[in-house]
């Protein structure tokens, strides 16, 4: 893979500040992706830094960044309040679109775990204007509750074909959601974290291409 410079920036949101790696579209025809983590994760997660790695390499821009301080994520309730990890993803959009350059017009969302709920209920909150399409890998749409019958943007869920709770509840979630575009891709024998070999770049390719479509 390709090296892309990576800038650290500093998200304020209220009286928190966030931290986060920046990297910006190779060109105006590429939109950003947002990553929102799971719980006991953040933006140094190996797996979700991969995924990143072969978006850049497809020229998109990327923003991984942490959803919760240190302190926070010490805390389990704070680990699944959805409410807060939405509120913080959706600042950081407005971040992005204020502090980037103006060619980024462009975002999506790439969830993982509970960072998938966020960011559900965020495409749900912002709308098609402000969020392009969404990817989840191994996540939990479940947990966006009411907002799944309002999001309206492409949706892509990704999920092991051995992560068999995870599965069925991605499947019912998948019912719920509004969007007309919207599918569910099961990688064969893959756990939850995708650790089998060649797994995760499955993943990866899964959702560089869905976002090649809609982003």
């Amino acid at each position: 893979m390709q090296g892309s410079a990576i800038t650290s920036v500093s998200i304020r949101i209220d009286s928190t500040t966030l931290h986060g790696d920046l990297v910006e579209p190779r060109s105006d025809k590429k939109g950003l992706v947002i990553f929102a983590h799971g719980s006991g994760s953040s933006r140094l997660s190996p797996r979700n830094r991969y995924v990143a790695e072969v978006l850049q390499d497809s020229g998109f821009g990327t923003l991984l960044f942490d959803l919760l301080t240190e302190n926070e994520d010490e805390n389990y309730e704070t680990r699944f309040d959805i409410d807060l990890l939405t509120k913080r993803l959706e600042d950081a959009t407005n971040w992005v679109k204020n502090n980037i350059n103006e060619r980024v017009l462009r975002v999506g969302y790439f969830g993982a775990s509970t960072g998938a709920a966020a960011a559900l209920r965020a495409a749900a909150d912002l709308g098609q204007n402000e969020v392009c399409a969404v990817v989840s890998r191994g996540g939990r749409p479940d947990m966006a509750g009411s907002h799944l019958a309002r999001v309206n943007v492409p949706t892509l869920l990704i999920v092991g074909g051995d992560d068999e709770e995870v599965l069925e509840l991605n499947r019912s979630a998948l019912a719920l959601i509004a969007s007309k575009k919207k599918k569910l891709i099961v990688v064969p024998h893959a756990t939850h974290l995708f650790e089998e070999p060649g797994t995760l770049a499955q993943v990866a390719k899964h959702a560089s291409n869905w976002f090649e479509e809609y982003l």
